[in-house]
Order: C-alpha cells, then structure tokens, then sequence
C-alpha cells in the first residue's frame, strides 16, 4: 500500500510535467539549454527569497512574538514577487539573446562535434592524471628534477591544447601523442618491460595467470 501511494501521488505530481519534458522539450537540444537557465533563475530567485526570509526572522526573533504571525505571509509575498522579477528578467534575456541563437541552430552538428572533441579531450585528460602521478612519484622518489619539471611542462601544455577550441583535430592528435609518451614512461618506471608486456598481451604471464586465479 505504500509503495503503491508514493508512486500514485508521484505521477499525479510530476507525471504531466515528465510528459511535457519527454514529448516537447527532450527532442531538442536548445530547449533543454532554454529548460536549464529558466531552472537556474528559479533557483537564484529561490535563493534570494530564503536569505530574505532568514534575515527577517533573526531580526524579529522571539521579541515580537505578533509579527511572527505575519512572517509566513511576507515570506510568501517576497517570494512571489522575487520570482515573478527573475522570469521577467529571463524573458527579456531570451529576447535579446533571441536572434544569436537563430544563427546557433544551424549549426547543432558543429556543436554535436565540439562536445565530442572535448569528451575526448577529458578522456585524455583522465588517463594523464594517472600517468602523470606515476612518473611523478618515481621523480619526487629519486630526486630527478628533470623529470618533475617534464611534468610540469606537458601539464602546462594540455591545458594549453584544451583552450585551442577552433582547432580540435591539432589540439587532439597532440594531447593523445603526450598520451601515448606518457603511458609507455608510466609503463617502464612502474616496472613494465617489453618481455612482460608481451607474455600479458599473448596471456602467457604465468605470474599474472596465477594471481589472476588467486584473486577469484
């Protein structure tokens, strides 16, 4: 029975707006950016309205018990008023903002296309952080300054690669290169050869085998 409340009293709350968001706004990918900002406002205005009431109720406080009876009714008016101010605002910034993304929507594949590009960029980004740990340690561990200042450098670099938006394919061949330099370096100074690397690829590491089957 419970079970059967909640989920009843939750598609009575929330079903006709999930439908609204399925049918008319998930299929398009400027309106769910237009779904997000307007969220955004109502938050901020949300926001606003409790440091409004927090501030109103400590200065009343147990004082004037009397006006504690008006306190939700002012709450209520500011909040009303704040958020009917923020979605006038988001009108007029929709208005203005109007016409720049007409020229956007033509070219949702170009934008399909950087959001891809930077996917692939924080993969890379991802898998240097561990690389880069690797090397780092075993620099910090032997005193080779060369080494810490080569992974100063190439982390410079990425960060660099990343703010190359118009060149995408430049910015990501040369992230996935240091990508590359870097994992072969991890892979040696973690104790790696090109013997075992072999054996693991082939499956005849005997050692890794065994610890394999000990693990399960």
């Amino acid at each position: 029975m419970t079970a059967a409340v909640f989920f009843g009293c939750a598609f009575i709350a929330f079903g006709p707006a999930l439908a609204l968001y399925i049918f008319t706004i998930a299929t398009h990918s400027l309106r769910i950016i237009f779904l997000i900002a307007g969220a955004f406002f109502w938050l901020v205005s949300l926001l606003l309205s409790s440091l409004i009431w927090f501030v109103a109720g400590t200065i009343i406080g147990n004082k004037d018990e009397p006006l504690k009876k008006y306190l939700l009714i002012f709450g209520v008016l500011v909040s009303v008023i704040i958020q009917e101010a923020f979605r006038f605002s988001y009108y007029h910034l929709l208005k203005k903002a109007n016409e720049g993304l007409k020229t956007i929507s033509p070219f949702e594949t170009a934008l399909s296309m950087r959001l891809l590009a930077y996917a692939f960029m924080t993969l890379v980004v991802i898998l240097l952080h561990v690389f880069w740990g690797v090397i780092f340690f075993d620099g910090c561990e032997k005193k080779h300054r060369c080494t810490l200042l080569i992974v100063l450098l190439t982390h410079l670099l990425v960060s660099a690669l990343t703010f190359l938006s118009p060149y995408y394919v430049i910015s990501l061949v040369s992230a996935y290169i240091i990508l590359v330099l870097m994992g072969i370096w991890a892979f040696f100074v973690a104790g790696g050869t090109c013997r075992s690397l072999k054996l693991c690829l082939l499956c005849q590491d005997k050692d890794f085998l065994l610890f394999n089957q000990r693990s399960r």
